[in-house]
């Protein structure tokens, strides 16, 4: 990471892991001046608070630091702006992505406006992911910003910086752009840092142990429905649509189906929202693949659309491989023709470009 003599006022989002404790390490190493800021989205008040524990640990590291530590509280934003889309989408039966959703509106929408108001010039975060900077008009000081793969191809994370824009890209730093993952526990070890040996969370922490499908009944009610085969045959019933996801392995569906001679598992292949259908099929289910898909409500990391057709890449999920495409412009729609076929494209996922190690921006999957 370069240094930085303007001493910047710099607020770093410390979630209490060993990703946004070495970020702000960094960032006081620089020379910035940094002050910490430990954010709650979500808080059960049913239940024992999931963020206590990550917020003792941030408050650890910020000590150890030597700069101070916010706490904000975004629960209110976060469940308008992030719960509530995440149970419509799951409602029409689609599969949301609710991590893209609140780096857009959140992270890098809600923190950094007030951020701005509380006089911090940039918002830092310990995503694996890498800013460059072009000049458009030296004069008049205009840059580009373009968002780039990290360094650490396996834990880059653009995937879910998919939706923002010049603005919000100005206004940010990710110090981890140049580190892999194992170089950051050495730099957590060198600074001595109370998150060095930290284990890494997954998962979402308001669902936490519970099974999605648990959490997901708090607000959605059973609607049962038929499970079919591809031709029509109907071979059991299920829960709802919204419980179940495109590719979704489900060996133990309570089908009752004397064709049934061998014990395959059985996916989710399609749904049909309209007759409230669930379509499973085996492994080989041409249903299960797609060549071509259709996204709509797409973003351009430029803010300028690109010119059609347009050959890249595609990332369909976090840590995909990424995969040779053609996009091109039909009916207001973008259409993205893979080369090869694609398993298990999920509605309300995100299909994201990029192009030289550079992410473009991406869409919502129809």
């Amino acid at each position: 990471m370069k240094k930085d003599h303007k001493k910047l006022k710099v607020l770093v989002a410390m979630s209490g892991g060993v990703d946004s404790s070495v970020a702000a390490a960094l960032l006081v190493k620089a020379g910035y001046d940094v002050t910490g800021v430990f954010v709650v989205n979500y808080d059960d008040l049913s239940a024992e608070s999931c963020w206590r524990g990550d917020y003792q640990d941030a408050l650890r590291v910020a000590a150890k630091l030597g700069i101070p530590l916010l706490r904000w509280d975004f629960t209110k934003e976060y469940k308008k702006k992030v719960l509530d889309y995440m149970y419509a989408e799951y409602k029409l039966g689609r599969t949301p992505n609710p991590d893209v959703l609140c780096n857009k509106f959140i992270k890098f929408g809600a923190w950094i406006e007030r951020a701005k108001k509380e006089g911090f010039d940039k918002l830092a975060t310990g995503h694996y992911a890498s800013l460059r900077e072009e000049i458009l008009n030296f004069k008049f000081q205009i840059l580009k910003y373009h968002l780039d793969q990290a360094k650490d191809e396996n834990k880059d994370q653009t995937y879910f910086l998919n939706q923002l824009n010049q603005e919000q890209l100005s206004f940010t730093l990710f110090p981890l752009g140049d580190y892999t993952k194992p170089e950051v526990r050495k730099l957590a070890k060198k600074f001595a840092l109370p998150t060095a040996e930290k284990e890494e969370s997954m998962g979402i922490c308001f669902v936490g142990e519970v099974p999605m499908k648990d959490f997901l009944q708090k607000e959605i009610k059973v609607k049962k429905g038929e499970i079919i085969f591809g031709d029509g045959t109907v071979v059991g019933e299920h829960d709802g649509l919204s419980f179940y996801t495109i590719g979704q392995r489900h060996a133990g569906l309570k089908i009752a189906d004397l064709r049934f001679k061998n014990n395959d598992p059985l996916f989710v292949v399609d749904k049909n929202t309209e007759k409230n259908q669930l379509i499973v099929g085996y492994e080989n289910d041409p249903l299960l693949y797609k060549k071509s898909i259709q996204v709509s409500e797409v973003n351009w990391i430029s803010g300028v659309e690109p010119k059609f057709p347009l050959k890249c890449e595609v990332r369909l999920r976090h840590r995909q491989e990424l995969q040779i495409a053609d996009l091109k412009m039909q009916n207001g729609k973008l259409l993205i023709n893979f080369k090869k076929e694609q398993r298990a494209v999920t509605p309300g996922q995100f299909a994201v470009f990029y192009k030289k190690g550079e992410c473009l921006g991406g869409g919502v999957i129809d």
